[in-house]
């Protein structure tokens, strides 16, 4: 299988099956001499981990990293840094039934025919729990990147039909509530919501946004490595992302130039902009001002009411499918947006070192 690596300077090789012994990553390019230690990783593995609420899988899992490599006296060496994450719970035999036919909105059929084969156990590679490496590496790329003062901060802006009040942004609520909103009347709103589609047998999708702030102005490469592109392919690589938005979106096609570029002003501080629809990004590099940008998340397709599909024998027919699922994904992929948006930004930065001269003269000639 080819396309496991992200990254060109702080590279990641994600690996492991849902039902496999483990999955983990591999981590390339990660400077000498980062403070690093298992629960540092472990934070953010914990706000993915099933289990945790109503809305998400009841498969209980730990999640617990295990650092393999690449860090000594509690500090990175340099060297590729290898991390474990094993599976305990898993109930193999609750898909056993599935190798005999596609389930519709997964990647069953797709596999078969890329592959000729499958691991129908949960997906195998397909799964929602190859996000574990993304999320392990994407904690090692957001503590450097609050070493250079950037933070990142993603948080679920919808489900369903109920959306958030940004006048109620409540930063501490994306961690303490079941559905990762940042409004916690929105997020009771979302429950009553989701608590519906249980009852229907269905489930719902919903929108991840996610704030880039402290980042300096020239980050990204003016053609095919432009910002807003490695962004985009970050956040569309998470399997249930369909679509991706950067600043105002696809509002600025109905918009005009005078209602959408964003003046531009100096005072003592700098430089500065009077609005932000280019959403931090201008020309594929930053132009200093906060980046902002959206995930748009399918409803979860393992549904428990009857679907129609096809056998692998191509013929038609009814399933229900079995198993433990998510009612929504959206809560869980936070960290998972805000993880591959921290790879993407620090790979970017990395590669700026060499974008000037002076660059270089001020790291080599002190």
């Amino acid at each position: 299988m080819a396309g496991s690596t992200f990254g060109k300077n702080f590279t990641v090789t994600t690996w492991g099956e849902s039902h496999g012994k483990a999955l983990g990553v591999v981590v390339d390019g990660c400077p000498a001499g980062l403070p690093l230690c298992e629960e540092d990783i472990q934070t953010y593995l914990n706000r993915r981990k099933p289990g945790s609420t109503r809305y998400a899988t009841p498969r209980r899992e730990d999640d617990s990293v295990q650092i393999l490599s690449g860090v000594f006296e509690g500090k990175t060496t340099g060297t590729p840094i290898s991390l474990l994450v094993p599976n305990t719970s898993q109930r193999s035999a609750d898909y056993t039934e599935i190798a005999s036919y596609y389930r519709p909105g997964h990647a069953d059929y797709t596999f078969d025919e890329k592959y000729g084969f499958r691991d129908y156990r949960g997906g195998g590679r397909s799964s929602g729990r190859e996000t574990i490496g993304r999320v392990a590496s994407g904690a090692i790329a957001a503590k450097i990147l609050k070493e250079l003062g950037i933070e990142i901060c993603a948080y679920t802006k919808a489900i369903g039909p109920v959306s958030i009040d940004m006048s109620r942004f409540d930063q501490d609520a994306i961690t303490q509530t079941a559905t990762g909103m940042p409004d916690r009347i929105a997020s009771t709103q979302a429950e009553e919501y989701l608590s519906s589609c249980m009852a229907q047998l269905d489930s719902s999708g919903g929108i991840i946004e996610c704030r880039i702030t402290g980042m300096p102005a020239g980050i990204g490469e003016p053609v095919f490595d432009k910002l807003d592109a490695r962004l985009g392919s970050a956040i569309l690589s998470i399997g249930a992302v369909k679509a991706f938005e950067i600043g105002d979106g696809t509002a600025v096609a109905s918009a005009r130039g005078s209602e959408n570029n964003d003046a531009f002003y100096t005072d003592e501080n700098g430089v500065h902009k009077k609005t932000n629809h280019a959403g931090g990004i201008l020309g594929g590099i930053s132009d200093g001002d906060t980046i902002l940008l959206r995930a748009y998340v399918k409803p979860t397709p393992s549904i428990f009411r009857q679907q129609e599909t096809i056998g692998k024998d191509h013929e038609n027919r009814s399933i229900q499918i079995k198993g433990r699922h998510d009612p929504v994904i959206v809560p869980r992929a936070v960290v998972v947006v805000e993880c591959m948006t921290a790879l993407a930004i620090l790979d970017l930065v990395m590669e700026n070192m060499t974008a000037k001269m002076d660059n270089l003269i001020d790291f080599y000639r002190k």
